[in-house]
């Protein structure tokens, strides 16, 4: 199937019991056996859930994955992930990336007796050098939150895939709309699937896709004993929201792109992160590697953080809010925000600046968007 057929068929026939053509709500705990000894399908809703099943194998299909998961929360997915490491285990995080992931590796897996080196991987030669014998997975985030710095994942994944580690991407920002990272060789693709995949800013979920059938044993032994699954109810407005994906992606990406060039051409704007741009330093791997740019990405304001707070206090449409992905355009401060929990030296190593603003463009009128960042850029 296509992509737009798949977001609405795949892993989602009509339900045997009544014919129900949207996938139920099984909104159950426990399931009944045949007989001793002779479970159905589905014995507990931690362990399986059909509208969680549902969920799990559409969203395998789009990524080209032989299993999905899905998670009350991406940390939850990040969690699950993460405990395919033990003591003794060495993994690779690229320096620049989320703030609540940077919180995770650096402090629940320290508890797992797992080393962590924070590695450019844009610089494939730190790559290789980073590597030990006992790396076992190789995190990776493209494009960057909030910096937009893209990773060549087909490099990567042939660097990792000769010395036995596993990679993971998190394909947050783009969706399997605009990237595959499994079809480029890396192992796992992870989601916060509160953002782009549900659309709507109503639930919080995530979701790991494996490439590989015992990768993928591997994680649903975890998801089943860590009990990190997505409740049912959850994994319906997911399903939902993703029917819609390929229209809203569409939306997001020319609106962003409009919003970013416009803002390019401000006086008062020292910089725009925006991989569609042609003044972004990775636009040719974009091109390659991405079919879309999404629509969340970053920009500097001239006049330092306290312009930049003053542009967030005085916007009107845009709403001051951490998260992205949703029909509505959202704004925030990632100094004070979403990477407040990395350390303000960390947080300047990866370039994030208090002059920065990350924004998310929704399916609203671009020329709506763009008044309102007229104005309250007029008062900075």
């Amino acid at each position: 199937m296509r992509f737009e057929t798949a977001v609405v068929h795949a892993g989602q026939s009509p339900d045997p019991a009544y014919g129900a053509v949207m996938p139920p709500i099984y909104q159950v705990s426990t399931f009944a056996f045949k007989g001793v000894g002779e479970p159905g399908p589905f014995d507990y809703s931690r362990s399986g859930n059909p509208t969680r099943k549902a969920l799990e194998d559409c969203l395998a299909a789009l990524e080209g994955g032989v299993r999905g998961f899905a998670f009350g929360t991406g940390m939850a997915a990040e969690a699950t992930a993460l405990s395919l490491l033990g003591a003794g285990d060495h993994l690779i995080v690229h320096n620049d990336l989320y703030g609540g992931t940077y919180r995770i590796v650096t402090q629940w897996t320290a508890r797992q007796g797992v080393a962590v080196d924070f590695v450019d991987l844009r610089d494939l030669d730190a790559l290789q050098k980073a590597l030990r014998p006992n790396t076992k997975l190789v995190w990776t985030e493209t494009p960057t939150n909030p910096m937009m710095n893209l990773l060549d994942l087909r490099a990567i994944a042939e660097a990792c895939m000769a010395h036995g580690a596993l990679t993971i991407c998190d394909n947050t920002f783009l969706s399997p709309y605009f990237q595959r990272p499994l079809d480029l060789g890396i192992d796992i693709v992870l989601h916060s699937t509160t953002k782009y995949i549900n659309g709507h800013s109503d639930v919080v979920g995530g979701a790991l896709v494996a490439k590989d059938a015992a990768v993928a044993e591997r994680i649903g032994y975890w998801q089943n004993c860590l009990g990190t699954c997505q409740a049912p109810f959850d994994c319906f407005l997911v399903l939902r929201g993703l029917k819609t994906l390929p229209l809203r992606m569409e939306a997001h990406n020319r609106n962003a792109l409009a919003v970013a060039r416009w803002l390019e051409a401000h006086p008062k704007i020292l910089r725009v992160n925006h991989p569609g741009l042609e003044s972004h330093p990775q636009r040719e791997l974009a091109i390659r590697q991405m079919t879309g740019f999404g629509g969340t990405f970053s920009f500097r304001v001239k006049g330092g953080g306290d312009a930049a707070l003053r542009m967030l206090a005085n916007v009107k449409l845009f709403i001051l809010a951490e998260s992205l992905g949703g029909v509505e355009s959202l704004i925030e401060h990632p100094w004070t925000m979403t990477h407040i929990s990395m350390p303000p030296e960390a947080r300047a190593a990866a370039g994030i600046a208090e002059d920065m603003i990350r924004i998310s463009v929704g399916i609203e009128h671009v020329d709506d968007l763009i008044e309102d960042l007229e104005q309250a850029l007029a008062i900075c």
